[in-house]
């Protein structure tokens, strides 16, 4: 908006959303690309299948699971968005019910639109189980998948990186150019180098801690969702979810009366900071790591414990090992989600914290 002040509506709402949230699909998507078994365009190709049919009937069924956990994930996101739309003069569910609360105090109202709200995101959980299916994702047969290998595109090389380098323009390139404008209007007296290192060293340590924590939370629930899928799995999968989705005043809220009523030592404490990040940001890592699951043999775990391994340790030397690439997004996702988050940590964070 400061570069284009006349930027609102419809279509201002859907660049700003793309730009602000694809890498919630960039990420899971990435990871499964790479255990991605190019085997299988091979044999496609072989069966004289062209290059985009090769793309639509087996690539794209593989993406299934990171494509449908990161729109739902935008998805709850963008119902629950309310600064962003703010800011363009584009009204939403969000932007009313905060209306109706600031102009008339009128809570029937809101609650009623609230409602709505909450049920919109159980229509986007119950849409995302039906697209998913139970198809099988992981590689059958003998051997090892090779390695992907890198293709020449010739002609098509500006024409592919164009839309990556106006993606990244606008991403990253915006925002600094317009930071870079305020800090040079304000001076020499903003540049504390002092007090921005240690802001700096406590968001990197804040993000690292509650991405790994979110990361080996989520692990079980995506193990489950992938190897033992049942209604009681998809209810509390459907939970993370929806806590994922709700704004961070309301999770720190709720873990500022639990603890202050039940456990007033660990009001304020690292420890209840890293919780919240935890059930905020665990979707974030369960949809990457569902995915990266998927495309991981269970024949595997099953040979490792008949060469006399332990269950722990025959999911740890196959499937966790295998599913590191979507652990790896999970984790970013969660680590820049936790970098972003200003009210949770306002109120939870422990005395000093920047």
């Amino acid at each position: 908006i400061t570069l284009v002040p006349g930027l609102h509506g419809l279509w201002a709402g859907v660049l700003v959303s793309v730009v602000a949230y694809f890498p919630f699909l960039y990420l899971p998507v990435a990871a499964a690309l790479r255990r991605f078994d190019p085997a299988l365009e091979d044999a496609a190709a072989a069966l004289g299948l062209g290059p985009w049919r090769v793309f639509r009937r087996v690539v794209l069924p593989q993406l299934r699971l990171a494509i449908c956990g990161g729109s739902l994930l935008v998805g709850l996101h963008l119902l629950a968005e309310y600064g962003l739309y703010v800011f363009i003069r584009f009204d939403t569910f969000t932007t009313a019910i905060v209306d109706q609360f600031q102009s008339t105090f009128n809570g029937p109202a809101a609650n009623m639109l609230a409602a709505v709200l909450v049920t919109c995101c159980f229509v986007l959980l119950g849409v995302e189980v039906l697209v998913r299916g139970e198809e099988r994702y992981a590689r059958v047969g003998s051997g090892a998948a090779r390695q992907q290998q890198r293709t020449r595109l010739g002609r098509a090389t500006i024409p592919c990186l164009a839309l990556p380098v106006v993606t990244a323009l606008l991403a990253l390139g915006v925002p600094f150019v317009t930071i870079g404008r305020w800090l040079v209007a304000g001076g020499a007296d903003v540049w504390r180098l002092d007090e921005i290192g240690l802001a700096l060293g406590q968001t990197l340590f804040l993000a690292l801690a509650g991405a790994l924590l979110a990361t080996v939370a989520a692990m079980p629930m995506a193990w489950i969702s992938i190897r033992a899928p049942g209604p009681l799995q998809r209810l509390l999968e459907g939970c993370n979810y929806i806590v994922g989705s709700l704004p961070g005043v309301v999770v720190a809220l709720a873990l500022v009366t639990i603890t202050v009523r039940i456990a007033l030592p660990l009001y304020q404490t690292l420890f209840t900071i890293l919780v919240a990040y935890a059930l905020m940001f665990l979707p974030r890592a369960l949809i990457s790591l569902r995915a990266s699951i998927a495309q991981a043999p269970v024949e595997l775990e099953r040979a490792a414990a008949s060469l006399g391994r332990s269950p722990l340790k025959a999911l740890w030397s196959t499937t966790i090992r295998l599913s590191a690439p979507g652990a790896a997004a999970g984790m970013a996702l969660v680590a820049l989600g936790i970098m972003n988050e200003l009210t949770a940590t306002q109120m939870l964070a422990p005395n000093g914290t920047r």
